[in-house]
């Protein structure tokens, strides 16, 4: 089973306006409503493979229940914790060829001790051997600093696999917990460590410095340059097929539920890669907030590289 958590889900609203006009009313003449969330998009692309994952979250108030019922209406199981408040609304203004945007996001619900208390005991009933656990996006206002470090620990404790996609003191939080896989795109990469990743050579040198702090797997998302990756102590870059690109926004989350299926597989690394990365590429080829579907996913595999990094 593969579950997926988000901290800070969200009711994601997507306007596209002829262009972007500042100081003046712009008229939509689209409006896309989904469910938004790291840990649901990694659900959504794996639920395009035919995979069932379950997806774990806070949610509250009739933004939640519109996500409990969107998400189950895709046929992806839901196990939320409520929460006093309103899931927030993120809103997305975007031009007709995707060219231009304006993002704006709330900054969710404050959750109390109770939530935390009742959102773990609920991962510990839920953890087995074997399992694989997806932690994505940003903790809400009130979760305490550590909450990603204490469930790595706690699923990690029980058998299952942690792969963690965080941002700031959150991912380094959850570093600390040493999870079996990290995630960060490249200014993640340079926050957690610390070192410059404007070139190749700089984030292959970030990359080894984040693997050695968290003893784990690290697989650095470089957009439509691909991905870095350390395999048996060889580090090499993924090379994504050449696509048309209309949104890049949820493609990371994309190529990692590509990757956490092959790994849950017993897939190799590599091969593992070469469907994160086609999963990422048909995302990222796709207008809006679509993931690619497992035909899409399967045509562009064969075009996936692999060159030493």
């Amino acid at each position: 089973m593969i579950y997926t958590l988000t901290l800070n889900p969200a009711v994601d609203r997507e306007l596209t306006v002829p262009e972007i006009v500042f100081d003046t009313v712009l008229r939509a003449s689209q409006c896309r409503v989904d469910a938004g969330g790291k840990g649901f998009n990694v659900s959504r692309m794996l639920q395009a493979l035919g995979v069932h994952s379950m997806a774990l979250a806070f949610a509250g108030g009739q933004n939640g229940e519109m996500l409990k019922t969107e998400l189950e209406r895709l046929g992806i199981g839901t196990d939320f914790v409520a929460v006093r408040g309103e899931t927030r609304v993120n809103v997305s203004i975007v031009t007709p060829q995707n060219q231009h945007y304006i993002k704006v996001n709330e900054a969710g619900p404050t959750i109390e001790p109770i939530d935390e208390q009742h959102l773990l005991v609920k991962v510990l009933q839920l953890v087995k051997p074997n399992d694989w656990w997806v932690l994505s996006g940003s903790p809400p206002p009130g979760a305490s600093p550590d909450i990603y470090a204490t469930l790595v620990a706690m699923i990690q404790t029980g058998g299952a696999y942690a792969a963690l996609d965080a941002s700031g003191l959150a991912l380094q939080a959850g570093c600390c917990a040493k999870p079996g896989l990290l995630k960060p795109n490249r200014e993640e990469l340079a926050g957690l460590t610390g070192l410059p990743v404007e070139t190749l050579t700089q984030v292959k040198t970030a990359l080894l410095a984040a693997q050695t702090q968290t003893a784990g797997r690290v697989v650095v998302s470089l957009g439509k340059d691909g991905a870095l990756f350390c395999d048996d102590g060889q580090v090499w870059l993924a090379q994504p097929p050449a696509i048309r690109e209309q949104n890049p926004i949820g493609a990371g989350d994309s190529m990692l539920a590509g990757l956490v299926w092959g790994l849950s597989q017993g897939q190799p690394l590599l091969e593992a890669m070469r469907w994160g990365v086609a999963c990422g590429s048909a995302t990222a080829s796709l207008p809006g907030t679509t993931v690619g579907s497992k035909v899409l996913v399967e045509s562009l595999l064969p075009q996936v590289g692999f060159v030493e990094g």
